[in-house]
């Protein structure tokens, strides 16, 4: 059987992500219940290789293979060979005798491709500078979730138009939404995403933080200053101010408007705590679905479904 990795959102068709989507609504009834529900990794080792710090990612990947029977193993990369010097594919290559998936958290989209290339099992991206899937099928489950449907649902994402935006619009070119973008003129989206699009009609961009407010469903937001970023601080800071969701901003938003973010949230900044801790926020339900999203998405590689016709 050939192997399937999870390097960008677009290795998913639609019909596959509608799947983990409803095995991630399985997983997570089976959940409250207190239920066992697979097995699926039973006696496999998977890393979690990470050069970014991480909260969400690494304890919702480390719960989701225990809980799947497996047993992840942490691999700070400043502890590894590949932090001084050991190539990639050398690196892929010891893996392959001793573990049996690897979830990578990393700088370079590069470095995920070269591991899926080398490595002999399941390669999951959990976030590079250009791409964050596991992220943003959690986020569309969330909306899915809420509302029972994403035809119709219109998406605003507002600030730097990183690998979260370039996501979430390769997702809503698969899944079929609508999905606008607010960003500053110097970060805005990359002229790459935009061409890879097969429907280019479903997004639209300003650099009018105000421009969409009236007819989101939901307003997104994330941080100003990535990882990688810290050395335009200053820069950024004046920039984004304008683009803040706070009450002003989303005073003509739709009032059942969905506010979400992807954590951590950088309170005074991008988001204000009345917005983050409001109403219609539902950045906890984004979090805990992490969870059962990512849960999905291993059963989908490790099950044999991912190669179902």
């Amino acid at each position: 059987m050939k192997k399937r990795d999870l390097i960008d959102i677009k290795d998913f068709t639609r019909e596959e992500i509608y799947r983990i989507f409803e095995k991630a609504k399985f997983f997570k009834f089976q959940r409250k219940k207190g239920c066992e529900v697979s097995d699926i990794l039973k006696g496999k080792c998977i890393g979690l290789l990470f050069r970014k710090p991480s909260s969400r990612t690494r304890v919702s990947f480390e719960v989701a293979i225990i809980e799947l029977g497996g047993n992840p193993i942490f691999l700070e990369s400043s502890h590894l060979q590949i932090s001084r010097g050991e190539t990639i594919q050398d690196t892929a290559k010891i893996f392959n005798l001793y573990l049996r998936g690897l979830v990578i958290r990393t700088f370079q989209q590069s470095e995920v491709e070269t591991f899926a290339r080398y490595f002999d099992y399941p390669v999951i991206n959990a976030l590079t500078d250009f791409s964050h899937p596991c992220q943003i099928l959690a986020d569309y489950f969330t909306v899915w979730e809420i509302k029972k449907h994403l035809e119709d649902v219109v998406i605003t994402y507002i600030g730097d138009a990183n690998n979260v935006c370039n996501t979430l619009i390769d997702a809503a070119d698969i899944l079929g939404v609508r999905i606008n973008v607010s960003a500053p003129k110097q970060y805005t989206v990359d002229e790459k995403v935009i061409r890879s699009m097969k429907n280019p009609n479903l997004l639209k961009i300003s650099d009018d933080p105000y421009a969409f407010i009236s007819e989101s469903d939901v307003i997104y937001t994330d941080t100003w200053i990535s990882m990688g970023d810290e050395a335009e601080k200053k820069q950024r800071l004046e920039i984004f101010r304008p683009y803040q969701v706070n009450q002003h901003l989303i005073k003509n938003a739709p009032e059942n408007f969905l506010f979400m973010h992807c954590l951590p949230a950088h309170r005074g900044q991008e988001v204000t705590d009345e917005v983050i801790d409001g109403k219609n926020s539902i950045v906890l339900q984004q979090a805990e679905n992490r969870l059962h999203v990512q849960k999905a998405i291993l059963w989908f590689l490790y099950s044999g479904s991912s190669n179902a016709s």
